[in-house]
């Protein structure tokens, strides 16, 4: 079964940057009213520019827990009929947990917990009872392959990739039993060019390659949606794991 977005209103996190941006995009031409957030006013306000009846922006640091108290109430308040989450914002962090800085390291990695996995359970749980409320409604989280099998130089991302892949996958059966109309999908992602994969790897999809793909498959009523070659990960990982991880090592 899949979803239409024609008449949804969708809440878009790290939704005017990115590959954010071009998922907000095609929400918007698919018919989607949408509550974009993001910590850059700057972005939103354009985005805002470009699509004034379609976007509303809110400004928001998802790293702080009583941002996030916040944004619910406004959201639970105000916008009855949200019907999309579409957990977008992550950041990543590169760290030599040997030779570097701890204290750095601690402060990098809780801010990747706090915006990569608190935000996103907290969101969910937090929205999920007034969307199962709703005539249809669906949730998209966004993994990433690393998820699967991480690399050394990003743990806590890996960790915190990982931790929204099992969390997903708990949420999808719990609506399967009681709340069918509630659709909640994963992405996993590849590897994407955008800010914050400046300077790491090679043979980069593009943020709008990489949203087309989420959308489609969105609309398709996909439980998992795997992103370019994200592909052959979930293949090779079924076929000779330790291969898989030596790759994305």
């Amino acid at each position: 079964m899949g979803f239409d977005f024609s008449g949804s209103k969708a809440l878009v996190t790290g939704g005017a940057r990115g590959i954010g941006l071009e998922i907000s995009k095609l929400l918007i031409a698919r018919g989607a009213q949408l509550i974009v957030l993001g910590r850059n006013e700057d972005d939103l306000r354009r985005l805002q520019g470009q699509f004034p009846d379609a976007v509303t922006p809110y400004v928001c640091d998802l790293a702080q827990n009583e941002a996030v108290d916040q944004l619910l109430e406004h959201l639970l308040t105000n916008h009855p009929d949200l019907n999309v989450l579409i957990n977008n914002a992550a950041r990543q962090v590169e760290m030599d947990v040997l030779a570097g800085n701890a204290a750095q390291n601690i402060v990098d990695g809780r801010n990747e917990i706090a915006l990569n996995l608190e935000a996103l359970i907290s969101l969910s749980l937090g929205l999920l009872p007034q969307l199962a409320r709703q005539e249809r409604a669906l949730i998209c989280n966004i993994s990433t392959g690393l998820a699967i099998a991480p690399k050394a130089a990003s743990p806590v991302y890996c960790a915190t990739k990982a931790g929204v892949r099992n969390f997903s996958r708990a949420i999808r059966y719990q609506c399967e039993d009681a709340a069918p109309q509630v659709q909640i999908s994963e992405t996993v992602m590849a590897l994407v060019d955008t800010d914050m994969t400046k300077g790491r790897g090679a043979s980069k999809i593009t943020p709008q390659q990489a949203a087309l793909e989420v959308v489609n498959g969105l609309a398709k009523g996909q439980d998992e949606i795997w992103v370019g070659k994200a592909k052959l990960l979930r293949f090779l990982n079924l076929l000779a794991p330790p291969i898989a991880a030596k790759i994305l090592r």
